[in-house]
């Protein structure tokens, strides 16, 4: 079998907040005079783990601190054999929250920046709002997006039961500026809210997507359109979405055709890394390289990277499946 660490791998859904290391969140929260949030077992569901989510957070205040988890992403990212990142971080809420609209997102694009050139990263970033949240805040997040060429997204997070119908002016600005549009749906909702996300949101991809499979028509129509799905199974099991690992739907997406990309969500709930997604993959599902390769080249297909980069990976997830290691 190959090397996993040496898969060329394109992470699609992985929020920034949840990657921070734990000795540089016990140094920020120790700094600020805060406390480190603890980390449960187990959450009972989505609420849970948001709740948790904001303490963590709370320890980002300064323009240094995000500067910083933006570095150490970096290396993190390419110490797992990442050689391209879409990036999530929800700098409106930074923002207002600490009384400077455009200090996180500026702060993070510098930190991504010089992590990026220093460990051979390529990156781009996606901003994301709560659907809990208010309009007004979400047009905010377009307006930052709109202001940087790093930034190539936005989308719609937090509990799915918030219906995307109050947004629709803010997404039909995002395709007017040229800014992707993706959407977390069908994590902690149905089916419904897949079909809401394309027809509403206008998703060009789905966050998570697993209950999907709970309606076969919907399933068919959303294959035969190529949108893909951003799987995270470690982190639905730890949220409490599914019960345990070898129950987790995977297998029943990729045999319904669907477009399926493996990636981390909150590593810092899991303690998964973007390899440890794809060994849980080979060791609990039995899928085979070539099984691995084609998720990594899904995930290529599925960015937004330029076409030049995409030549680049698939290239390099080919050459990896056909290394003599594996021979």
């Amino acid at each position: 079998m190959r090397d996993l660490s040496a898969l060329p791998k394109v992470h699609l859904h992985v929020h920034l907040e949840s990657t921070v290391r734990p000795g540089t969140l016990a140094e920020l929260a120790d700094a600020h005079g805060v406390r480190v949030p603890d980390k449960p077992a187990a959450f009972s569901g989505f609420r849970a783990f948001a709740d948790r989510n904001s303490l963590t957070r709370s320890c980002l205040r300064e323009a240094a601190d995000f500067e910083r988890i933006a570095r150490e992403f970096c290396a993190d990212e390419a110490a797992q054999g990442t050689r391209y990142v879409e990036v999530t971080f929800t700098a409106a809420s930074h923002g207002e929250r600490i009384g400077d609209l455009e200090l996180p997102l500026d702060a993070v694009l510098n930190g991504l920046k010089e992590g990026g050139e220093e460990h051979g990263l390529q990156w781009r970033l996606i901003l994301d709002h709560s659907r809990r949240r208010s309009v007004e805040r979400a047009v905010k997040t377009l307006e930052l997006a709109r202001r940087h060429e790093e930034v190539i997204a936005i989308g719609m997070a937090g509990e799915e039961r918030h219906s995307l119908a109050p947004f629709r002016e803010v997404f039909a600005g995002a395709r007017e500026a040229g800014v992707h549009l993706v959407h977390h749906a069908g994590e902690d909702a149905g089916p419904a809210s897949v079909r809401e996300a394309i027809e509403i949101g206008g998703a060009e991809r789905i966050g998570h997507g697993i209950r999907i499979v709970e309606d076969a028509e919907l399933a068919a129509q959303v294959a035969e359109k190529g949108i893909a799905l951003e799987v995270c199974p470690s982190s639905n099991v730890a949220l409490g979405l599914v019960p345990t690992l070898p129950e987790h739907p995977l297998p029943r997406l990729i045999e319904a055709g669907l477009r399926v990309t493996l990636n981390t969500d909150v590593p810092d709930v899991t303690g998964t890394t973007i390899t440890d997604e794809f060994t849980r993959a080979r060791e609990v599902f039995g899928y085979d390289d070539a099984t691995l390769a084609q998720l990594a080249g899904n995930a290529v297909e599925a960015s937004f990277a330029p076409e030049e980069t995409k030549v680049l990976l698939r290239k390099e997830v080919d050459s990896w499946l056909r290394s003599a290691e594996g021979a």
